[in-house]
């Protein structure tokens, strides 16, 4: 089995948990593929030279069985930023703190590894957005498995996004920004806008407004095979537009399409792990925190 290994460039804490990961590997025997740049890193900057069958940059057509992304969410969503249209499946193995996508703990790694040589896992597939945006070359790849983000650039002034759905006018928001957000990315930045939480299988998606200056506008839940369409105007006449954190600059005037995308995303997930028990363990559910004895 190829085996391709992608990993964050900000974990020098953690090298004992990536060594193991590359242990294990072996231990299994399987054909390690490293992403060039995450091995320079392990190489140049913590002196770590795992053992690994070839070397794959960004941009090449690689081939592999699956991808293990080594980090968390924020690496997940680069890994999935390469992988693209591949169809490799992506196992996320955090490093970290517990991830809604990179959700297997160091403890639980050489087990859950274990069950995916053998067959033992189950895939779940996760859809994507996709933009378009008229006149202009975005230069990064248009699609986001979390959200898209039209934001205020470096300034104080708020922006003014008119939306359409499905040809329909909407609203115009008077806001720092909007997301656009898939079920798999109601839990990031949507969610810490007070956006609603879908479940991965939910067929929808959410507008969730960023600091809009009206308290009468509440993020909205919409068909997932609806196409939305933005214009934005600004005092600085350019904008931000950002796909999974990764940001261009636009001027007003810019017309933004966003829909489904036509493909989607295989996430490896554990047999007997959850969303629902990741909920609980991520955001503390059922936990009391008000001390005292009552």
């Amino acid at each position: 089995m190829k085996v391709g290994v992608f990993g964050s460039i900000y974990q020098s804490d953690k090298l004992d948990v990536i060594q193991d990961c590359f242990r294990i590997l072996k231990g299994f025997s399987q054909e390690i593929y490293i992403e060039n740049s995450f091995y320079i890193y392990l190489s140049e900057q913590l002196g770590y030279n795992p053992d690994f069958k070839d070397l794959f940059h960004e941009r090449e057509d690689v081939s592999l069985d699956i991808a293990l992304s080594l980090g968390g969410d924020g690496t997940f969503l680069r890994t999935t930023a390469i992988i693209g249209r591949k169809n490799i499946p992506i196992l996320g193995i955090n490093t970290g703190r517990l991830g809604f996508l990179a959700d297997i703990h160091k403890e639980e790694i050489e087990e859950t590894l274990t069950e995916v040589f053998a067959g033992q896992y189950r895939i779940e597939n996760r859809g994507l957005l996709q933009l378009e945006v008229d006149r202009f070359v975005i230069g990064t790849p248009n699609f986001a498995l979390n959200e898209i983000a039209v934001l205020k650039r470096d300034t104080s002034s708020m922006i003014t996004i008119h939306s359409f759905i499905d040809g329909d006018f909407l609203n115009t928001y008077l806001a720092d920004g909007l997301l656009v957000a898939t079920p798999t990315g109601s839990t990031a930045y949507s969610m810490s806008v007070n956006g609603p939480i879908l479940v991965p299988q939910a067929d929808n998606l959410v507008l969730s407004p960023v600091a809009p200056h009206s308290l009468n506008v509440r993020p909205l839940v919409i068909p997932a095979d609806s196409r939305i369409h933005l214009q934005v105007e600004a005092r600085s006449h350019t904008f931000l537009v950002a796909l999974d954190g990764r940001s261009v600059v636009l001027p007003t005037g810019s017309k933004l399409n966003i829909s489904k995308a036509d493909f989607s995303i295989s996430v490896i997930k554990r047999l007997n792990h959850t969303f629902y028990q990741t909920l609980r363990q991520k955001l503390l559910w059922g936990n009391d925190y008000r001390g005292g004895k009552g």
